[in-house]
């Protein structure tokens, strides 16, 4: 059996329809994985036209009732959305819209219906317009799933990171490094490399400070809370390494190959240098849910969107990553 890939349609406004319909044109995905959009038909049938695909929209009632079959996009249709919404505009219908694309698929996933959510881009400005008052995904996740002890993990071809912090003012960050939370971040860094295949995961914790704090010099945070959390990892038998300087660690784990994921504390210290590295294909993947959630690593881009010409390659790399996942924790469901 084929894992079952939730696809949330994402803001309308945006570029998200446009990517899941040029992704859903690789018959190879449909040989991995079964895939059913959420969200609604008559914004999908407007995406195949532009993009001018061959594929036809066909609605069902849940993922079960999607065949996956090659040529067929099935839709969850939540038909909440008017068929003339504009491009490339902040409105508030499309951001409450998002949401609900969202809170269907983690009903089915709950009920392990869905094995995979992939999610198209939202926009936080649309969201709030639309009484949806949380800063993204991770969040939205975090609360319909119940779950507290989450965090947000950037994969690419070169480098993967997973944050201790994320959507918060820079000079909060300080407060929020605590040898818990960090310990915490290490432990789901290593179950999810475990997901993807990672049998002895190599982890790097980034310092927060300059040079780590050069002993107390620049800051006290690494050696207050950073050394101990990576101390209570290797004591748990975890491969962890540091905290290493940021200004190296990147460096040591892209280039070098030393580690095959970095700790860091805060959201731009992880995502400056995955963008800087694999723009257009990198994954964000939330992880400590009890559901396997992937997601293209780009917004909305709303200068491009309508005209057919985005990129898919960080939507499929979502869609590979997700069924790839999902084989691996509903191993015992699938091979049924």
């Amino acid at each position: 059996m084929k894992p079952v890939l939730g696809i949330t349609m994402g803001d309308a406004a945006g570029v998200g329809p446009e990517v899941i319909v040029k992704s859903l044109t690789d018959k190879l995905l449909y040989e991995k994985a079964r895939p059913v959009v959420f969200g609604d038909k008559k914004i999908m049938q407007r995406a195949v036209e532009i993009i001018g695909a061959d594929l036809k929209c066909r609605t069902v009632s849940g993922p079960a009732a999607g065949g996956g079959d090659y040529g067929i996009i099935d839709i969850v249709d939540l038909d909440n959305l008017p068929a003339e919404l504009p491009f490339a505009k902040v409105d508030g219908r499309a951001g409450k819209a998002a949401y609900e694309y969202i809170e269907k698929a983690v009903k089915y996933a709950m009920k392990k219906e869905v094995h995979a959510i992939v999610t198209a881009p939202l926009n936080k400005e649309a969201l709030n317009l639309g009484g949806v008052h949380y800063p993204g995904h991770t969040e939205i996740l975090g609360a319909l799933t119940g779950q507290k002890d989450f965090s947000m993990m950037l994969t690419s071809p070169k480098l993967r990171v997973i944050h201790v912090s994320t959507h918060v003012a820079l000079s909060r960050v300080p407060d929020l490094v605590k040898k818990e939370r960090i310990s915490k971040v290490i432990e789901l860094a290593y179950d999810t490399l475990k997901l993807m295949g990672i049998q002895e995961p190599r982890i790097a914790v980034a310092g927060l400070n300059p040079h780590c704090g050069e002993g107390g010099l620049f800051g006290t945070e690494d050696d207050r809370e950073i050394v101990p959390a990576v101390e209570a990892a290797r004591s748990k038998g975890y491969n962890v390494t540091g905290p290493v300087p940021p200004d190296s660690v990147f460096h040591r784990a892209a280039n070098l190959n030393e580690f095959d994921i970095v700790v860091v504390m805060y959201h731009d210290q992880g995502h400056i240098p995955i963008k800087v590295l694999g723009f257009d294909s990198g994954v964000n993947v939330t992880v400590g849910l009890p559901c396997i959630r992937t997601s293209v690593d780009h917004g909305t881009a709303f200068p491009v969107a309508g005209k057919g010409t985005a990129s898919s390659k960080s939507m499929t790399a979502a869609l590979e990553l997700g069924a790839q996942m999902a084989k691996v924790k509903f191993a015992d469901i699938l091979n049924k």
